[in-house]
């Protein structure tokens, strides 16, 4: 079962890449292409902070090197995390996959470029979410499908224990 994670990983990670690579060819730098007005937007920007923007502004002189090693520390457990719970497929190895594929693809930009490139820019209104990318969704994905299955898990056994 193993290399059916890893595939789900590596496909988010190309996946990630190719996006990545035809909005830096094909979109300037900050300026942007609308795809549903009044709601998203392709916007090229380069983020050199955590996922969506978060300590972008931040003058912390280590904070390049703090979220590369942030992002190696998360590929060690969610890999080991992997590596243990890998007999079977279940909503806690697909969400582990996401968010390793996920974490790949952004630690590969922080190691050749020193930034992120972020495009995906909705906008509702005077309401706008921060940029972010394939890698930063298919974390998102993986952080609530890990949630869900620890919530319902949980509800189900209470369900039983409260049924006996």
């Amino acid at each position: 079962m193993r290399k059916y994670f890893f595939f789900i990983a590596v496909i988010v990670l190309l996946l990630d890449r190719i996006a990545k690579w035809a909005i830096a060819s094909n979109i300037a730098l900050h300026d942007s292409v609308v795809v549903i007005p009044g709601f998203l937007r392709l916007t090229h920007v380069q983020n050199t902070g955590a996922a969506f923007g978060l300590f972008a502004d931040s003058s912390f002189q280590w904070k390049a090197a703090a979220l590369v090693s942030f992002s190696i520390l998360a590929l060690v457990v969610v890999s080991a995390l992997l590596w243990k719970n890998s007999h079977s497929l279940s909503t806690t190895t697909i969400g582990l996959s996401l968010i390793l594929g996920g974490a790949m693809g952004n630690l590969w930009d922080r190691m050749v470029s020193g930034h992120v490139v972020d495009f995906l820019d909705f906008y509702v209104g005077s309401y706008h979410w921060p940029a972010f990318n394939v890698a930063d969704s298919a974390i998102v994905v993986g952080a609530i499908l890990l949630v869900a299955e620890i919530v319902f898990t949980k509800s189900a056994s209470e369900t039983v224990k409260s049924s006996s």
